[in-house]
Parts: C-alpha cells; structure tokens; sequence
C-alpha cells in the first residue's frame, strides 16, 4: 500500500434503507482493514436491527441526533456531540427524528457486513 492516500471519492456503501454510506477508508474503499472511516447521512425515520459488531465503534454527530439503543439505555446524541461503543456490545442506531443525521464513524478494525453482526427484524 502507498505510503499516502488522499480519498477523492469515497466508496458508496449500498444501502436499501436510504442512509448514505460514504467509506472513506477500510475495507471497501481501499482494502485496509485496521481502521474504517465513513461519513454517513442517515434520513429522517431511518432505522437498523440490533447488531453485536465485532469491532469498537466511534461516532460523532456533525448535525442533527442519533438515537441509540445500548443495554436497556436510550442515548440520544446530538451536534459535536460523541460516542464510544465497544465491540461485543448488543446495539441498535436509529434516527426517529424530523431532521438527516449526519456523522462520521470510526470502527476499529474495520467494518465489514460479517463482523458487523446484524440481528434479523
């Protein structure tokens, strides 16, 4: 691997729920699978099952909330506001808001469909 990389275009993650997925490093973007970094918009009503990812999760919230759902908790995160959720930890984001979402997430190592760990709805 280069000793540099500058990302132009990030790799858009497909999504069926309407949330943008924009990988700027990782696994689908540039095949690196220590870290991933995605800047994310997730729409207004958007939801996802609760997963028990495989990987520690850092995420910080550039406009509008992110509700999230952690051992019988209701967190709600808002603007320049951040989190740390460690792997092994049963989760579920969601933004039941009138307003987009938009943040960045840190997952350590890397987000992939496997080791993110999806329950079915």
């Amino acid at each position: 691997m280069k000793k540099l990389f500058l990302q132009t275009k990030p790799f858009v993650i497909p999504a069926t729920d309407n949330k943008l997925i924009e990988e700027h490093f990782g696994k689908a973007s540039i095949d690196a699978g220590e870290f991933s970094l995605a800047h994310m918009v997730a729409p207004p009503k958007w939801s996802e099952p609760f997963q028990t990812p495989g990987f520690d999760e850092v995420t910080y919230v550039f406009s509008g909330r992110k509700k999230i759902e952690v051992n019988g908790e209701e967190i709600i995160l808002e603007k320049d506001q951040s989190i740390f959720i460690k792997r092994g930890t049963r989760v579920r984001y969601s933004n039941p808001f009138d307003e987009p979402c938009e943040y960045i997430s840190v997952c350590m190592p890397a987000f992939t469909f496997v080791k993110v760990n999806r329950e079915s709805e």
